[in-house]
């Protein structure tokens, strides 16, 4: 398996990025991390946008090289997929959403796809004033040892999705 091991160790220098401290919880059975961001828009505003995720999403961690290529179904068992001429990937599932507050995804992204895992990613959209509190929760198990290197990766990468998408809220523009 020097392929996958390659693959794997390609994943991590590409997600590796300055670790947030927002790591809950990682053991031998999995990880959660857990982001929290105010946003300058309403719930059904930011719910629309988190949505459109090929709007925010940085393409710097997709498949294609392209985030506008990625799109999300809002239906149950909606695709979170990402398509382009060369080829495709299930990011994720939907399992629930609720208009405006909640959007729950079966996702493995990045290199979790190689692994025998399950996660859940989360967004939980409050009212906050004129904007929103948005929680966003990931929580990977699974029962391999390639787990441990990487909640300190995914929480930067998710870190970094979230801060685009703030900016996209606020400015209007997603990139810095």
């Amino acid at each position: 398996m020097p392929d996958m091991r390659r693959l794997l160790a390609a994943a991590f220098l590409l997600l590796a990025l300055p670790a947030g401290a927002e790591v809950l919880r990682q053991d031998a059975g999995g990880f959660e991390v857990r982001h929290e961001r105010m946003l300058a828009a309403p719930p059904a505003a930011a719910f629309a946008s988190i949505v459109r995720i090929g709007d925010w999403w940085s393409d710097a961690h997709t498949w294609s090289g392209k985030a506008a290529n990625m799109h999300i179904a809002l239906t149950a068992g909606g695709c979170f997929c990402e398509r382009w001429d060369q080829g495709q990937t299930e990011h994720g599932r939907v399992l629930q959403f609720v208009q405006d507050r909640t959007l729950r995804l079966a996702a493995l992204l990045g290199p979790l796809q190689t692994l025998p895992v399950a996660a859940v990613l989360e967004f939980q959209l409050q009212p906050a004033g004129t904007g929103s509190r948005l929680v966003l929760t990931y929580r990977v198990s699974g029962n391999t040892p390639d787990l441990a290197a990487l909640p300190a990766a995914v929480d930067g990468v998710l870190a970094e999705q979230l801060d685009r998408l703030t900016r996209l809220l606020a400015t209007g523009r997603a990139a810095p």
